[in-house]
């Protein structure tokens, strides 16, 4: 007999569930929309990108005469590796130093002509006026107004004496990027 009130009781289940879901607050019955909160957080940062990333430039000082009728000076400007790309988040505070150079001597960057001994000192600068010194591992502020594409303040200024071997002289830097 228990049998047969249950299947008796059973057939009225499907009726009842629906009629009890519809008066009630529980979590049976359709809740509110709820949000989901989406974030992401971006950090100030640098990236040097391309190839030849160990280069990042030059600075030629061009093709001189070996012999002056006095000392003089030649000057040159920093130029991108083509190659690679500086590129900063927006708003980062960027930083770079430069260190002696590879031929440095006499308390004095130099260019060196290469299984020789001569050299040819010259002196970098932040400004293409020659007024902001770059001195040696310090840190500059660096400016830029294109964070996707920025380019190195760095300016030279060579003191080419009268007399000179002639060749190629050349010196290799270290610059440190911090931000």
């Amino acid at each position: 007999m228990v049998p047969d009130r249950i299947k008796s009781v059973s057939c009225y289940w499907h009726v009842l569930i629906p009629l009890l879901l519809l008066g009630s607050n529980s979590g049976w019955s359709m809740p509110n929309p709820l949000a989901v909160e989406v974030k992401a957080s971006i950090v100030n940062g640098c990236v040097v990108s391309g190839t030849n990333t160990s280069q990042l430039g030059t600075l030629n000082f061009g093709t001189l005469p070996g012999i002056n009728s006095a000392a003089t000076t030649a000057d040159a400007v920093f130029v991108n590796n083509a190659t690679l790309n500086l590129a900063c988040t927006p708003g980062t505070t960027l930083s770079m130093s430069i260190n002696g150079g590879v031929n440095y001597a006499n308390s004095s960057r130099n260019m060196k002509l290469t299984d020789h001994t001569d050299l040819v000192p010259y002196r970098l600068y932040a400004n293409a006026a020659h007024t902001t010194v770059i001195p040696l591992n310090t840190a500059l502020s660096v400016a830029y107004s294109d964070a996707d594409n920025i380019t190195l303040p760095i300016y030279g200024l060579a003191q080419i004496p009268r007399v000179n071997r002639a060749g190629t002289y050349t010196d290799t830097l270290t610059v440190t990027l911090s931000w």
